[in-house]
């Protein structure tokens, strides 16, 4: 048998992405710097192109602001010739690595990846990375590190400058974990590494001065007795929300999401958002996961904003409007739940419309009115009806009762190409 013949050379990177620490040139290895040595173009950010030595003689190209829309120009500008890009760390790891990627194709970028700030942290710490959260305040709100906040969970926050540390501080306090164990780590890796004392969240002095802007947050949470304990799934206690009476209840809440089943990257229409609460927990159920809510009321829309910005779900989209009018510049969805506003006409068949399929539509009603449209719905796309009906026991003289809750009328369907037409089963 004749020996395979070698196939054809891999193609050759057009970019080179090297990430770099705090060490700087000297904590390098050899492929890193042979990569920066031989560029044509250096691009990276101005405290990355500081650290470089004259030997490396590429055109130095800083980071315009905002970054991510240059990319493409900025690649297309010097296209042709032996580019590297700086990052902070492993480029793959919230870094330029992804923007790059997403622009290039990852056959095109070749990555010299070195140790983030993160594995830096927790080998100082001594804290296992798989039983560490990571949650990046880099260009986003600090309201988002409030999902991530359970009692005994170690977080590591990756800092946007030197205030993030005490910002990180007042949420902890605001949303009930001032116990909470908190260090700052600056430098990391670098010959001014340094590493706050541990305090807590409720002892952090708000005169204190900034540190270095280049730091990362470590916080061992610990909740404040007394504070309401928010789980990991769907099903909040109704006290989490603020809202007028207009709010999908616990229990319901619950077995809507699950018939909702979100998914990771997946985008939820919320029709009728009343407090945003299914919204806010179909977020809450994966860092990735989409929701835009649509609310008539602009008082309502805007507590639903606060709603979101209190659960760590700042990034939930909120459109004032009335649908389904308001439905018809919007995404498409992987999933919608209607909880309000049914007998709206054509609501029901816009929603349906917008699904793809493989979409889930779930619609809530407590009225005989709305309840006909879902069972007319179910009787010519499918799905299921159920009835969900829930009673708590209150005081009853110097006894004790049940008192019924009104019963929720809920059609959950799964569309497909036999049930998308909307013909007669």
């Amino acid at each position: 048998m004749n020996p395979a013949r070698p196939g054809p050379p891999p193609a050759v990177a057009a970019v080179t992405v090297v990430g770099i620490g705090a060490d700087g040139w000297a904590g390098l290895p050899d492929a890193s710097r042979a990569a920066l040595d031989e560029a044509e173009v250096l691009i990276g950010g101005p405290r990355q192109l500081d650290l470089l030595p004259e030997r490396c003689a590429g055109q130095r190209v800083a980071w315009p602001t905002p970054l991510r829309p240059a990319v493409p120009a900025l690649l297309a500008a010097h296209a042709g010739r032996r580019i590297a890009v700086l990052a902070s760390g492993d480029p793959m790891f919230y870094g330029i690595g992804r923007a790059l990627a997403e622009e290039t194709g990852g056959d095109a970028l070749r990555v010299l990846p070195h140790p983030s700030s993160v594995s830096h942290a927790a080998a100082r710490l001594g804290w296992p990375l798989e039983d560490v959260e990571v949650v990046t305040l880099v260009g986003r709100p600090a309201a988002r590190l409030a999902a991530a906040l359970h009692d005994g969970r170690r977080l590591l926050v990756l800092s946007a400058d030197a205030r993030t540390p005490g910002e990180v501080a007042a949420l902890l306090r605001d949303r009930g974990f001032g116990p909470s164990r908190v260090r700052v780590l600056e430098q990391l890796g670098g010959p001014r590494e340094h590493m706050d004392g541990e305090t807590t969240a409720d002892e952090w002095e708000e005169s204190r001065p900034p540190g270095d802007p280049l730091n990362i947050v470590a916080v061992e949470c610990r909740r404040a007795p007394g504070a309401l304990r928010l789980g990991a799934v769907p099903g909040l206690p109704d006290e989490a929300y603020e809202h007028d009476g207009q709010l999908t209840k616990r229990h319901v809440r619950a077995a809507t999401l699950a018939a909702l089943a979100p998914a990771p990257g997946e985008l939820l229409w919320d029709v009728g958002g009343g407090s945003g609460s299914i919204a806010v927990e179909w977020m809450r159920t994966h860092p990735s996961c989409r929701a835009i809510t649509v609310e008539r009321d602009p008082v309502r829309a805007a507590r639903i904003t606060r709603n979101a910005d209190r659960l760590g779900v700042p990034g939930l989209r909120v459109v004032t409007g009335s649908a389904p009018a308001a439905l018809a510049e919007l995404p498409p969805p992987d999933a919608v739940f209607i909880g309000g506003g049914l007998t709206a006409p054509g609501l029901l068949d816009a929603c349906w419309q917008a699904l793809p399929d493989g979409g889930r539509l779930v619609a809530n009603t407590v009225t005989l009115e709305s309840e006909a449209l879902l069972a007319d719905a179910c009787r010519r796309h499918g799905g299921e009806l159920v009835k969900l009906a829930v009673a708590h026991a209150v005081p009853v003289g110097g006894f004790t009762g049940w008192r019924q809750a009104m019963p929720v009328t809920q059609w959950a369907v799964h569309k497909t190409p036999d049930t998308s037409s909307g013909a007669d089963r």
